[in-house]
């Protein structure tokens, strides 16, 4: 119960009995929770202010104890009544604003220790029940004041990771790439490598690019011919379609379609008509 010592300290000329000391401790918890007391009795009296002492002659009815608070935020203005019936101190508080009552039995003897009154360390026991019997009893049902919410700087947040090719395009007068972004560049051969060129020749199986003899029929996918012999008897002589001719096939396409005569590329090295 920080800052309790300091008010006992305070009041410790005027506490006599133990009902003393227990209003001690419950004005502080009333303090702690954003209340200020204005006076005692039951009505205001002039010049009063907000304050967390206990005002001039707080303790000077044993049997009836008669305080006044007002919440930081000026919200709530409580009347608090401490009654003792016997051993016990019966705290009767109501918001003057909402007309709200709340109350809550204390026996003395469980939270004060009367043969050591002049020595706050051993004066007061079970201190945590005793601040959550005035909590639940009397804070929490009557409200607790709403403080201001302390105005701390937003973090700051990390700089954004500018993307190269956004950043890119959006400069107009830099020249725009030939590529569209999000596209992948070719394939192309290396022109450093000395494979490069002619890698098509080298290749019996057709599955390389770079090379030096363009056939049309053959360059990319295969693709599906159109044959100029469908649906007619035999096959057209050579040169009857020159290339590059529109024509109409006679008949339904047929699956076949001409090629090169491999007798216009031999290997190297042979000139035989019979291969």
């Amino acid at each position: 119960m920080a800052g309790l010592e300091l008010l006992y300290a305070w009041a410790r000329a005027a506490v006599s009995r133990p009902q003393d000391a227990l209003i001690c401790g419950v004005h502080w918890e009333l303090v702690r929770h954003g209340y200020r007391c204005l006076g005692a009795g039951d009505q205001p009296g002039p010049d009063e202010k907000k304050s967390e002492l206990l005002p001039t002659g707080w303790e000077a009815n044993k049997e009836v104890y008669t305080l006044r608070y007002k919440s930081t935020d000026d919200a709530r203005e409580l009347l608090l009544k401490a009654i003792m019936v016997e051993d016990s101190m019966i705290l009767n508080v109501m918001d003057r604003s909402t007309q709200k009552v709340a109350d809550v039995t204390l026996s003395v003897a469980d939270y004060i220790n009367p043969e050591h009154l002049d020595d706050f360390h051993k004066v007061y026991k079970n201190t945590e029940e005793l601040r959550t019997r005035i909590v639940s009893g009397i804070i929490a049902p009557l409200g607790a004041p709403a403080e201001k919410a302390k105005e701390e700087p937003e973090p700051e947040s990390e700089p954004e990771r500018k993307d190269p090719d956004l950043s890119r395009d959006s400069d107009h007068l830099r020249v725009p790439p030939r590529q569209p972004a999000g596209t992948r560049a070719p394939s192309w051969p290396s022109p450093a490598s000395p494979f490069a060129v002619g890698g098509e020749d080298l290749d019996p199986f057709g599955g390389r690019s770079g090379g030096m003899i363009l056939d049309p029929l053959r360059s990319g996918f295969p693709q599906r011919g159109i044959d100029p012999s469908s649906g007619i008897p035999g096959r057209l002589p050579p040169g009857a379609v020159p290339p590059g001719a529109r024509f109409d096939p006679f008949g339904p396409l047929g699956a076949g379609r001409a090629g090169p005569d491999p007798d216009h590329l031999p290997p190297p090295g042979y000139d035989d008509m019979f291969m």
